[in-house]
């Protein structure tokens, strides 16, 4: 018996074989889709489940939000104070361990280059995260002065990766020293939020003995804790002693006569290692982090376009259902039953469907490594193991066989043979209106539109993110990190000043924020008249910067290095009399229009003049008089998903992190002739240099491929979708051969039969922008307000997605129409 079935339906598909084709294509393209998100949905979910323990690992992230403002931002970074408070606590933690401060610089026959993904760690940092080693234990990192170090980052120094025992040239915070290599760990795999290529041990405590804030400070985010608990702990528990934690460890300060603690803007949680690529503070991580919603986006869409293949299968399938009519007649009367047709029928779609799979397959194997580099994914398709997808695979087999071929196999099992027998008459020419196949069609072309419109505005919004005036002058702007480290020193004046001599090179500024940097600060304000504290952002900077970024002055001026009350920049090295003496004095601040409107005032000029008072330690006076002497423009130093800043800069060239310098010409010549310059007065710095439009195409990657991936999907569902149009098309012309000859006959024009068979099937995609058209406004506008600065919704999009649909279809259907017109009359009536 199954020998029969599988010969009836190898024998169906070879008759007709523009429906073979259809499906076989169809469902190939639906299959491969699905396959891909597939292994992108599990690869995303997979991360870090590669590390031992990895149940019992725990990242600590701190969430703010502003108690006198809109600000937030979760973190995934904590304070180094917290790790000593939560061991403290909290004896479930087997261990803890902190990864934080400045970059790592290795110093290499002479020449300083920055070690990529260079942290530095505390003794305890294998013991919680056990790293897979090639070369020595958890106890590598024992001792203060040693370091490990990545395969290939082994074979990068050295060429090799027997590297233990050897000593290499570090610069950390300004101190340069020898450290041994005691150990070489496995190169971390993609699908992880960590980044590593060395860890060095180093004394926090030694090490920023003269920086008390970085070891004491709640507010100072920065670095990473990690905790590994005790089996059996429930760390549900330990969340909900957060609270309580933090009012016994967070001491209170007095701001302006009240009482203030870091804790009350501050929530604090422990979140499972394998879930902070995909967590809540995904996107302030070592790795960029995902989230789930964009992963259940396009995991709908892989089904959504998968669907639309089994739309096509059953519309198909009761379309040629005249053609089976009789032999499903047949079989009954040689006394098949009702049961034995449908499991005939379903097998048959099961048999396409496998073939289908053989051939998505195929697809996948082919595309699969573009689609990793496109997505930045190691993606691999394994068939067996714990990570293969042989049953998903057959899972889908089984459910897209079931889900085409059910119904189907229920309309045509139900024929009577008497009535399918009689001499000219098929029980599927009587019966049905064609309303579900009219049905299916909407679906599909919703499906089809719903996605033109996402693509549309996505694309659209991020042409618009790329091209919104940021507020500063992009073009011809070179962007330099390092110019605040401590093995510059009092060098980084001289260099500032060499820089700006090298040919090119206009102007040159220091900037504690840069485009785009990650650099974040703020601090609370009091402002007379005003009884709370007024939250705002706070940056250091020197006279060149305005300048050298184009930021346009509004009101009042900007910073002057002839006028000594401007400056504000202390040793760096605290020293207590020279900030008293500052507090003493006072200064003076430019702030931005964000920044005067977040002070209270309504206009720029209204803010030029007026004194505020800014918080500094309680042992240098606590609170000091600063002047507003300027106010800027807006500028939007972070990509168009963050809102821009209220901000208040000071003149501060000890308080910089990057310089930035305007050039005009070739940008190479100007960025060698910048190199030089630095490795004569920064030997021991690392050079690294970005022009500013690199830093803003980097910065937008990620969402150009979510762009790029909604267009990929909506080609697909448009391909699918045309495919079942087409065949919908030729079989109803087929069926309506008589009629057509009938009114040609009756003096009916090609153009005028062409336009019948058109409008039968581009109704319903006119009738599908009722589904598509809100369904599209509700992800868009969601979408869209994740967004600072964002397009508007408007009808552009729809209107546009619509017409491209119906001229698809119009264009698929319009070739077959007026061939089926044109056919001579004489052939039609001959017909049966």
């Amino acid at each position: 018996m199954w020998r029969n079935y599988l010969t009836v339906g190898l024998r169906a598909l070879a008759k007709n074989r523009t429906y073979a084709f259809i499906n076989l294509f169809g469902l190939a393209v639906g299959l491969a889709a699905c396959l891909l998100i597939l292994l992108y949905v599990q690869y995303e979910r997979s991360y870090d489940q590669w590390l031992p323990d990895a149940n019992r690992t725990y990242q600590f992230q701190v969430y703010y939000q502003s108690n006198n403002s809109d600000n937030a931002f979760d973190n995934q970074g904590a304070p180094y104070v917290t790790k000593a408070a939560l061991l403290k606590d909290f004896p479930q933690i087997e261990s803890a361990a902190y990864t934080g401060g400045p970059q790592l610089t290795l110093i290499k026959d002479g020449q300083a280059t920055q070690v990529a993904d260079g942290r530095l760690v505390d003794g305890a940092f294998l013991d919680t995260i056990a790293l897979p080693m090639a070369q020595g234990d958890k106890r590598a990192l024992s001792r203060p002065g040693t370091v490990v170090v990545s395969e290939e980052e082994a074979e990068k120094i050295f060429g090799t990766t027997n590297v233990v025992g050897r000593t290499i040239t570090l610069v950390v915070s300004g101190k340069k020293a020898d450290y041994r290599i005691t150990g070489v760990f496995r190169d971390l795999p993609r699908n992880s939020h960590m980044s590593a290529r060395m860890l060095a041990r180093v004394d926090f405590p030694s090490l920023f003995a003269d920086n008390n804030g970085f070891l004491t400070s709640w507010g100072w985010t920065s670095g990473y804790v990690y905790v590994k608990l005790r089996p059996g702990t429930d760390v549900a528990a330990l969340n909900n002693q957060m609270n309580a934690w933090k009012k016994r460890n967070i001491p209170d300060e007095t701001f302006n006569g009240k009482r203030t603690n870091a804790g009350d803007e501050r929530t604090y949680k422990l979140v499972p290692v394998p879930d902070v690529h995909l967590g809540r503070a995904n996107g302030s991580g070592m790795t960029p982090g995902n989230d789930v919603q964009t992963i259940a986006t396009f995991g709908i869409i892989a089904l959504l376009i998968l669907a639309m293949a089994c739309i096509n299968f059953t519309n198909l399938a009761t379309a040629r259902a005249s053609q089976r009519a009789r032999e499903v007649a047949l079989r009954k009367v040689l006394g098949a039953t009702r049961r034995q047709l449908m499991i005939q029928f379903v097998g048959e779609s099961v048999l396409l469907a496998t073939i289908a799979m053989l051939l998505a397959l195929a697809v996948v194997e082919i595309v699969l490594p573009w689609f990793g580099t496109f997505l930045d994914a190691d993606l691999k398709l394994r068939y067996f193991g714990h990570d293969g997808l042989i049953l998903p695979m057959i899972g889908l087999v089984l459910l897209v066989g079931a889900a085409g071929g059910l119904y189907p196999a229920f309309y045509l099992s139900r024929f009577q043979p008497a009535r399918v027998l009689k001499a000219n008459k098929s029980a599927a020419d009587a019966e049905g209106s064609g309303r579900l196949r009219s049905a299916l069609v909407v679906i599909q072309f919703a499906v089809s539109i719903g996605l033109i419109i996402c693509t549309a505005v996505v694309y659209g919004q991020n042409v618009y993110a790329r091209s919104l005036d940021p507020g500063y002058k992009r073009a011809g702007l070179i962007q330099l990190q390092g110019i605040g480290s401590r093995a510059i020193g009092d060098q980084a004046d001289a260099l500032t000043r060499a820089i700006a001599q090298v040919p090119g090179v206009e102007s040159v500024g220091r900037t504690m924020i840069g485009v785009v940097t990650g650099s974040t600060s703020s601090t609370s304000v009091v402002v007379p008249g005003r009884a709370d504290p007024v939250d705002i952002s706070i940056y250091g900077v020197d006279a060149g910067f305005f300048p050298t970024m184009g930021i346009r002055l509004l009101a009042g001026r900007l910073f002057d290095e002839n006028r000594p009350a401007d400056d504000m920049t202390t040793p760096i090295v605290e020293d207590p009399a020279a900030e008293r003496a500052l507090v003493a004095r006072g200064g003076h601040i430019v702030v931005n229009e964000s920044g005067a409107k977040r002070l209270g005032f309504k206009t720029a000029q209204e803010a030029v003049g007026k004194t505020i008072r800014y918080g500094v330690k309680d042992e240098y006076g606590g609170l000091m008089n600063v002047t507003i002497i300027g106010v800027v423009a807006d500028a939007r130093f972070r990509t168009a998903r963050t809102a821009i800043e209220p901000t208040m800069f000071l003149f501060d060239r000890h308080n910089v992190g990057w310089l930035v310098a305007r050039f005009h010409g070739d940008p190479r010549p100007i960025r060698d002739g910048i190199e030089q310059v630095w490795r004569r007065y920064a030997p021991d710095v690392a050079f690294d240099a970005i022009l500013a439009d690199d830093v803003i195409a980097r910065a937008y990657r990620r969402l150009d491929a979510r762009a790029q991936m909604f267009g990929m999907f909506a080609i697909l569902a448009v391909v699918i979708g045309c495919l079942g149009l087409f065949g919908l098309a030729a079989f109803t012309a087929e069926r309506r051969t008589k009629e057509i000859g009938i009114r040609k006959v009756l003096g009916a024009r090609t153009i005028d039969i062409a336009r019948l068979l058109v409008w039968q099937f581009t109704r319903p995609v006119v009738i599908a922008n009722i589904i598509a058209w809100p369904v599209a406004w509700w992800l868009m506008r969601e979408f869209l307000n994740g967004y600072d600065a964002r397009i508007s919704l408007t009808p552009v999009p729809f209107i546009g997605a619509s017409l491209l649909a119906l001229a698809i279809a119009v264009l698929t259907i319009g070739a077959h129409a007026f061939r089926v017109a044109r056919t001579n009359p004489v052939h039609a009536l001959r017909y049966e």
